[in-house]
């Protein structure tokens, strides 16, 4: 275990200290030795791999010949479990996966010489078998099988190869043996088909037999043996695919052909013929060639059967008995020897560059060779020149091509017939110049040496030249290379090697034919080893080292048993490895090493020592193994899959530890036993609580609380023994011990509460707790207890205390005790302490109480603050936190109290924390008004009181961003209650005061406050935090040079504190849950890359975060000196300069930031205009907003959703989210405000636009869904201030910002739909981010609309918001979603429900604004629902009006008239311009639905309007819907008897009479009752009802105003509008006229003024003349004529034209109007107008009015 422990902490050390590519440069060669040993621990690396794979890193840059050992020990590592695998899955029943077999036995021979398993040999082979015995398998799958069975059979370890050829021998045995005669079936022989391939054949000929005399030469001349024996045993088929694989290697096998053994006699019958009729077992030529290659054998006897062989050939050669010699006995006996030849022929050949040789000097020489008129002298001649030229090959191809291979053959035929001797002068020369080409080129080598007649040809030259020493070895070499062709082809046995065609191969043999033939060339050899040899892993003298051959074993054993566990589970392993070798067995040492390695049989072995151990020191042992186990999984950073904790998860080791936790320990060796029994435990509890886990804690808790014990407990506080003196000191140091383990765990079972979530284990948890703290505070009795001055114990106890207290409402579950009584037995004894050592020895200055007690103590009265807060019934129990003055002599004459002046040295004690704390302390307090009164009073004593010291440390820019940030929280506590404007006598809170010493004069209240910001220069300090503001996880400031400078400032102090203050950064939280005010103060962290200065938006120098605080002394001294005037005096901060522009300055982080903006809102609120006045000099609101960093924001939530290296990672970037979010909520509260004082605050370009982009990045980061309910409840929070800050924004400023948020919209508007969805869904889990949401929408649809009214030529530049909701199609999705949404939410959700108000109020907007909203309400079937509620409604109302009198009731009715406005509105906006929304609502009888409404239109004129407004939608350009005003309904329902009718029922008769009732008023009703009749008087059945009601007669009785220069009425405009529609029909046109006096009504108001409709009257009249039954009236009504000339001489082009198009109109198909229209001044007119156009664009019914008038003159 230490070996394992030691190992880790080494390797994390190297890890956490040195980058590996130092590691050469620094690390010793000890520590190389010890990385290499660990590099091959098989159970470390298997167990740790992470740690496993550093130590190989390290290894490889430091030895590089180490690092090669452990890696090729890796491979052999690999290969052995992929040997392993094979041998299981081979013999796994059902089907295989053959090629994946293949692969991994191709794996498994790498290892094969370290474990010499044979059997997986003998299965490879067999799986060869069967592969090539199968007709089924691929080419593929035979390749790669043939390259595994080729290895084994030239593995380079004898003993394989041994056994490969031994086990290939038994099968071709099995297959061909003689006992096989009786079985049935042909395929018994198939089982030899795997070696019947030429690349098999080949090794076994050339390697297996010619090694030494062994058992690879005896089985590989078996098994060809048996194979060319073998044919009465073979099948056709298979005989034939063996003669075929035959063929390439007979070159091979006749090296061993011999007549005294079997083998060779077998071979020589290869060439025999044996029947008359020429037949053998190779076809004719082959067996030609294999009986002129035995002429080269150098033994006499297989030369003299070639002979034999040859005979054959040359008795029944074509044209035998006309070729020379002439065969008789002598030419026969001088064969055998014809071809050894003394001295052999060099064959190597120039082959340079350049040649030196001219193509015509060959091509010449050839003409002369072949030449048949030039004498043979000159001929033989050109051949010795050519044959010289042809040892460059690069001259070849010349002669190649002009045929000179034929026409030597022609020469050779003609030397071997009878009347040849002529040529025999030539011979020489053309055999040389042959024999240059045909080993330059193996394609001529393969042709020449497949044709039988060229082969004995050359045997009869070499006859007749036997005597010619020269030709006989030219003949011989040129047979030598036609013969052995087969074998020169090294690129056919080994697939590295490929051919080239543009540069061909030399001629080279195997090394095997050199050594058995007598050859007459001399030629290059290959494969004196086997192509198919591999290279063994590891060299012999590596394999003795011991950390190697024991990572071999472990490996094997490992592999071979699948894994550790079914190892270790072996019971007589012994027995088990028997079939092993002796090296790869393991030693119970092995075993043991592996066992303990191994975490879970190691958690196993130990937990069985715990329950079988007979004394304390067996139990003790075992558990501190347990421990290391549980050190080892931190160290390698084990925190889920094979950790400790999961591990134990599956044993029943709490069942084991029971009895330790229920007896209270009797003896010292119980004491100890039980200390290391709880600091396991406490372990075990800190692992757990990372993975929020609460199995081990509720097992504990029910050991606690079993039998109702509290024996633990119980344990904290013991009785004083009476015999005290005797116990002894390690006694004493041992129960120390015990009460430090108890405290301990207990402290961690409250950090893990958090994890229980089921009802029993709250309540054991919060039972427990209480408990917990009653123990403690017995252990608090400091006043007469003797062990008051152990400090340590003290401390413990205190912390205790600390993590009791960290959890609201501690104090409430005591069954004997009342919450608050504890909280004063808390109070009492936590003051005691502070007032003992703290307050009446001035501070830790002059005390020696440790810094742990004080911290601990200021910390339980924090979260002491809160509880009495929430527990206390009344106010006045701040008044239990006032201390005493002691009674000694000096103070009997003080009455007064000390009160709360203890708190205020705490606020500048040497810790920070301490101060942080303290100051928490002083929030909380403040937190109530007397709280406030108790501090300030308490402050009176100090220069600057309560107000000046809080600013003062709010602004000492030394001071780190907890402390200031708690200071911030003071201050905004007391700006809560209400100050005065002037000095008041009477008035109880006076806030600041401020004394000018010089004028002696007082200020107090609001005054005051500005006065001492303005001296302190607030709003700078402000400015320089957010500058310094640091937005990342963590910082480091190592720059010792900034420390060195420092202490000489610091003028030699020696003091330990301050000179540790050098490194001082902004401190972290105390790793103690803390209260609300205090749980975000801590700064952790982020990667560097998070704090750079690209993505910190206020990047600070790292030198400044390095800073020597003031002492306590001279804080104070500050105070008084800052505060309490308002001149300028000798304080240190005269000047903004020397207060802002120092150099020590702390990092400010955004909890503080996010107090500061809390502080402006609570200025704002009291001192508004001077604040708002302030913020913009200071340009304050412009760079808080500069910090809202949604990027980072981004970034830090995506790192939550991967996994981190350590927890403490993750923890880390959940705190910095939530920094980042509060912040961004902070901030955009204070801007709400801002706006509600004054919107120029926040509406600037420098502030808006950069502002929008990250709040609507924040509002779309999608990843923010799956976070924990902490985060989750920030991201709510933050969201809902972002949408609330965007409403405010559209509210106050409307269209000036809209361009800009759509502009930032755009960018974003899929996810920011999709997060309003989302916010949609938590309606009850957070209805105020519901709300916030939904009023977002509501508003910036309402701008949108608004937007849309300005903008009536549609000429404001996209995007708009209606572009975005119905035109860009990527959106549409989430429009429609969206849509659906909020439909789904406003139907599902009761009229009671406060609610649907807001989500009514959203789909109101939408559905105005949107097209594709509209179009998804119809599809969502919301007409036909809202037809329903409005039915439900008029049902409910009508019961109501039954019973009258009862309030509950008519707040009922006055909901359900509520309900009925929405209702109303959503039908409208949904019918708005949308012709398939109006037809889905005159479906579901929209019209008789609002008839049987109408009684209750007109009890409520609000409701009245809604409904005409719906109706003038419903019939705007929809005459389908106008005409269904006329239908005449039955009843409600059902509403199918609607039908056409007359009579005075129908709803227009209803509107008709409404509006008859409002002439004589002016109201929005009647302005929309007329705009409703104007759209139902385009109906051709709406007219007809309007003219027989006689409604049109009101219109005579209109009155006008006196003098044509007056405004018309908004009623006489409703008139014209209404009369306009009518005009434009026919019907409607003699409407008008048959009104007496209706058109000179016209004509007079035609002369009159009106903003909206001057030219109406005229544009009736137009319409009337069009009308040929009009036109007599018109004609004789000479003011009518009048005012329709004089048009045509007005100023306005409008009145012109519609004069001229009137007249024309009149003219038209009318004779009579042309001689009325003869008058002089009409035709004046005409022409003054035409004249006037006629340079201009000219009027069409001008001219043609002219036209006319002239044709009629």
């Amino acid at each position: 275990m230490a070996f394992v422990s030691i190992s880790l902490f080494t390797v994390r050390l190297l890890q956490t200290l040195l980058p590996v590519e130092k590691a050469s440069k620094v690390l010793p060669e000890s520590l190389v030795t010890a990385l290499f040993l660990l590099s091959l621990d098989m159970p470390f690396s298997l167990e740790y791999p992470s740690i496993h794979e550093s130590v190989a890193a390290y290894l490889e840059q430091m030895n590089s010949e180490s690092y090669s050992i452990y890696k090729q020990a890796s491979e052999a590592v690999y290969s052995i479990d992929c040997t392993c695998n094979f041998m299981m899955d081979v013999h796994k029943e059902g089907e295989k996966k053959i090629f994946e077999l293949v692969e991994l036995a191709d794996k498994a021979l790498k290892s094969l010489p370290y474990h010499q398993h044979f059997p997986l040999l003998q299965e490879i082979i067999h799986i060869c078998l069967n592969i090539w015995k199968s007709a089924q398998a691929s080419s593929l799958l035979q390749e790669e099988s043939q390259k595994v069975l080729l290895r084994l059979l030239s593995h380079p370890l004898l003993i394989i190869k041994n056994e490969a050829y031994h086990c290939c021998l038994e099968i071709v045995k099995e297959s061909l043996g003689i006992h096989n005669v009786t079985k049935p079936g042909p395929s018994i022989c198939h089982g030899v088909h795997f070696l019947l391939h030429p690349k098999v054949l080949y090794e076994i000929s050339t390697f297996g037999l010619q090694e030494s005399k062994n058992e690879v030469n005896s089985a590989a001349k078996a098994i060809l043996m048996y194979l060319l024996q073998g044919q009465l045993m073979m099948t056709a088929l298979t005989w034939n695919k063996f003669i075929e694989a035959l063929y390439p290697i007979i070159p091979i096998l006749q090296g061993y052909a011999d007549t005294e053994e079997t083998l060779g006699n077998c071979i020589l019958r290869l060439s025999e013929t044996a029947s008359d009729n020429g037949e053998g077992i190779l076809p004719r030529t082959t067996r030609l060639r294999a009986a002129l290659r035995l002429l080269f054998s150098k033994k006499q006897s297989v030369r003299s059967v070639a002979l034999k062989h040859l005979t054959f050939h040359l008795m029944n050669e074509e044209g035998a008995s006309l070729k020379r010699p002439v065969l008789h006995g002598s030419i026969f006996s001088s064969i055998p020897n014809l071809f050894i030849v003394e001295r052999p022929i060099e064959l190597k050949l120039n082959d340079t560059r350049e040649s030196v040789f001219k193509d015509e000097t060959v091509e010449k020489l050839y003409g002369i060779l072949t030449s048949d008129t030039i004498d043979l002298v000159l001929r033989k001649s050109a051949a010795e020149q050519l044959a010289i030229i042809m040892q460059d090959t690069k001259m070849h191809d010349v002669v190649k091509k002009l045929g000179v291979i034929d026409k030597l053959f022609v020469y050779f035929s003609e030397c071997v017939y009878r009347d040849g001797k002529i040529m025999e002068c030539i011979m020489l020369p053309c055999l040389t110049l042959l024999r240059k080409l045909v080993s330059a080129d193996p394609v001529i080598r393969l042709s020449l040496a497949q044709q039988p007649s060229i082969l004995l040809t050359l045997l009869r030259v070499s006859l007749i030249f036997q005597d010619d020493c020269a030709v006989l070895t030219e003949c011989a070499a040129l047979c030598c290379l036609l013969l052995f062709d087969e074998v020169a082809r090294k690129d056919v046995w080994a697939d590295a090697v490929s051919s080239n065609c543009s540069n061909l191969p030399a001629f080279s043999l195997p090394v095997a034919i050199v050594r058995r033939y007598h050859l007459p060339v001399k030629v290059t050899t290959h494969h004196a080893v086997s192509p198919n040899s591999v290279v063994l892993l590891l060299p012999s003298d590596c394999l003795t080292l011991k950390p190697v051959s024991d990572m071999l074993k472990m490996a094997w054993n490992l592999s071979w048993y699948h894994g550790i566990d079914n190892l270790l589970r072996l019971v007589n392993y012994e027995t088990e490895a028997q079939a092993f070798l002796d090296t790869l067995k393991l030693s119970s040492e092995d075993i043991l090493t592996l066992k303990i390695t191994h975490t879970t049989s190691g958690l196993q072995d130990c937990l069985n020592s715990v329950i079988q151990a007979v004394s304390h020191r067996e139990v003790r042992a075992a558990v501190t193994r347990m421990s290391f186990y549980i050190l080892n999984d931190r160290l390698a950073l084990k925190f889920s899959t094979g950790s400790c904790r999961t591990t134990l998860k599956g044993m029943a080791w709490q069942s084991a530890f029971n009895r330790f936790l229920q007896v209270l320990p009797a003896s010292t060796d119980d004491e100890k036993l039980l200390a290391d029994v709880l600091s396991f435990l406490n372990q075990l509890l800190r692992e757990q609580r990372k993975s929020s886990e609460a199995e081990n804690l509720i097992w504990i808790l029910e050991v606690l609380f079993k039998n109702n014990s509290g024996s633990l407990l119980d344990l904290l506080v013991r009785a004083e023994s009476k015999m005290q003196d005797e116990i002894d000191d390690i006694q004493t140091a041992v129960r120390q011990q015990l009460q430090k383990e108890l405290i301990s765990i207990f402290n961690m079972m409250l950090l893990c509460f958090t994890s229980v979530t089921d009802r029993k284990g709250l309540e054991q948890t919060d039972n427990f707790r209480t408990q917990l703290a009653l123990k403690l505070l017995e252990c608090l009795q400091v006043t007469d207890a003797p062990h008051f001055y152990g400090l340590p114990a003290l401390e413990r106890t205190l912390r205790g205390m600390v993590h009791v207290t960290a959890h609201p409402g501690w104090s409430s579950h005591s069954a004997t005790t009342e919450s608050f009584t504890i909280c004063m037995k808390y109070l009492t004894g936590l003051l005691e302490v502070i007032s003992s050592f703290y307050v009446e020895w001035g501070g830790n200055a002059m005390s020696f109480m440790g810094k742990g007690v004080t911290k601990s103590t200021v910390l339980c009265l924090l979260h002491l603050s809160h509880e009495m807060m929430a527990q206390a019934k009344t106010m006045d129990w701040v008044s239990l936190w006032l201390l005493p003055y002691n009674k000694s002599e000096e103070q009997e004459q003080v009455p007064s109290q000390l009160g709360l002046a203890w708190l205020i040295p705490l606020w500048v004690d040497r810790d920070p924390e301490v101060r942080f704390t303290s100051l928490g302390i002083g929030s909380a307090l403040t937190s109530l008004e007397l709280g406030c009164f108790a501090l300030s009073d308490s402050c009176q004593n100090i220069s600057g009181g309560l107000w000046g010291t809080v600013i003062n440390i709010l602004l000492d820019q030394s001071e780190c961003s907890m402390v200031r940030r708690e200071a911030a929280f003071i201050l905004q506590n007391l700006l809560v209650i209400p100050m005065p404007t002037e000095e008041v006598k009477d008035c109880a809170w006076q806030g600041p005061c401020v004394h000018d010493e010089e004028s002696g004069l007082s200020q107090i209240g609001k005054p005051a406050l500005q006065a001492l910001l303005y001296h302190c220069h607030f709003y700078e300090h402000l400015n320089q935090m957010v500058k310094h503001c640091y937005l990342g996880r963590y910082t480091f400031d190592l720059n010792c040079s900034m420390g060195e400078s420092l202490m000489v400032e610091k003028n030699g102090i020696n003091d330990f504190d301050d000179s540790v203050n050098l490194w001082r950064v902004p401190s972290s939280q105390s790793q103690s849950p803390h209260s609300q005010s205090t749980s975000d103060t801590m700064i952790i962290s982020a990667s560097p890359s998070m704090g750079s200065a690209d993505e910190m938006q206020a990047a600070v120098p790292l030198a400044s975060a390095c800073f020597v605080p003031e002492t306590s002394v001279d804080r104070l001294m500050a105070q008084g000196q800052s505060n309490t005037t308002t001149t300028a005096s000798s304080s240190p901060h005269n000047s903004p300069q020397s207060v802002i522009l120092t150099n020590k300055c702390a990092l400010v982080t955004p909890p503080l930031l996010s107090a500061v903006c809390s502080l402006l809102n609570n200025l704002l609120a009291v001192v508004p205009k001077d604040t708002g006045i302030a913020l913009q000099q200071a340009h304050l609101l412009t760079a808080l907003s500069s910090l809202v960093n949604a990027r980072l924001v981004e970034r830090c939530i995506l790192e939550l959703k991967t996994p981190l290296p350590h927890p403490s990672h993750l923890e880390h970037t959940k705190i910095q989210v939530l920094f980042l979010l509060q912040y961004s909520s902070s901030v955009s509260r204070l801007l709400q405000s801002c706006l509600l004082v004054d919107i120029h605050l926040v509406i600037q370009d420098e502030l808006m636009k950069p502002l929008l982009g990250n709040i609507l990045t924040i509002l779309s980061i999608r990843s923010m869904d799956g976070l924990d309910t902490e985060l989750t409840s920030a991201v709510h929070q933050t969201r809902t201030d972002l949408f609330s800050l965007l409403a405010t924004l559209l509210r106050k400023s409307g269209q000036i910002i809209l361009p800009s948020v759509t502009a930032a919209l755009e960018k974003h508007w899929t996810t920011i739909i999709d997060t309003i969805c989302d916010c949609v869904h938590l309606s009850i889990e957070c209805p105020s981010l519901y709300v916030a949401s939904l009023q977002f929408l509501s508003i910036l649809l309402a701008e949108e609309g608004k937007r849309q009214l300005q903008d009536t030529q549609n000429i404001c530049p996209n995007p708009t918001i209606t572009f975005l909701l119905d035109e860009a199609e990527e959106n549409l999705a989430s429009v429609v979603k969206l849509t659906e949404l909020i439909i789904q939410n406003y139907e599902g959700k009761s009229s009671n429900n406060a609610l649907k108000r807001v989500v009514s109020g959203a789909l109101l907007s939408l559905l105005a604004v949107s097209k594709s909203a509209q179009k998804c309400a119809l599809e969502a079937d919301l007409i036909d629902s809202c037809m329903e509620q409005m039915k439900h409604i008029h049902a409910q109302l009508n019961l109501e009006s039954l019973r009258p009198g009862k309030t509950v009731q008519k707040k009922k009715g006055d909901n359900l008239i509520r309900e009925l406005r929405v209702v109303l509105q959503l039908l409208r906006n949904c019918l708005f311009q949308n012709e398939k929304c109006k037809m889905a609502a005159l479906k579901a009888h929209l019209v008789p639905v609002l008839h049987s409404l109408w009684p209750w239109f007109l009890m409520d004129d609000s409701l009245m309007q809604i409904a005409l407004h719906l109706l003038c939608v419903y019939t705007a350009n929809y005459p389908t819907g106008c005409g269904s005003l006329c239908w005449v309904s039955s009843g409600l329902s059902p509403f199918q008897t609607a039908q056409r009718s007359t009579a005075s029922n129908s709803l227009i008769h209803s509107i008709i009479k409404l509006a008859s009732h409002t002439l004589t008023e002016s109201s929005a009703i009647q302005h929309m009752v007329f705009t409703l009749l104007s759209n139902l008087a385009i109906c051709h059945d709406c007219k007809g009802v309007i003219q027989k009601s006689n409604f049109l007669q009101n219109f005579l009785s209109l009155s006008l105003p006196k003098g044509g220069n007056k405004s018309l009425s908004i009623l006489a405009s409703l008139w014209l509008k209404l009369l306009l529609n009518i005009s434009f029909g026919e019907d409607g046109q003699q409407m008008i006229m048959k009104l007496n006096g209706g058109l000179d009504q016209l004509v007079e108001m035609s002369k009159y003024k009106h903003k909206s409709s001057h030219h109406i009257a005229l544009l009736i009249l137009h319409n009337i003349c069009f009308n040929s039954t009009n036109k007599p009236k018109i004609l004789a009504n000479d003011k009518a004529i009048a005012v329709l000339s004089a048009c045509l001489e007005s100023d306005n082009l409008t009145a012109q034209r519609i004069g001229a198009s009137a007249l024309w109109s009149l003219l038209h198909n009318y004779q009579k109007a042309k001689v009325t229209l003869k008058n002089p001044s009409i035709k004046r007119r005409v022409d003054e107008t035409y004249s006037l156009v006629k340079n201009s664009k000219l009027l069409v019914n001008v001219i043609s009015i002219s036209k006319k008038q002239q044709s009629s003159l």
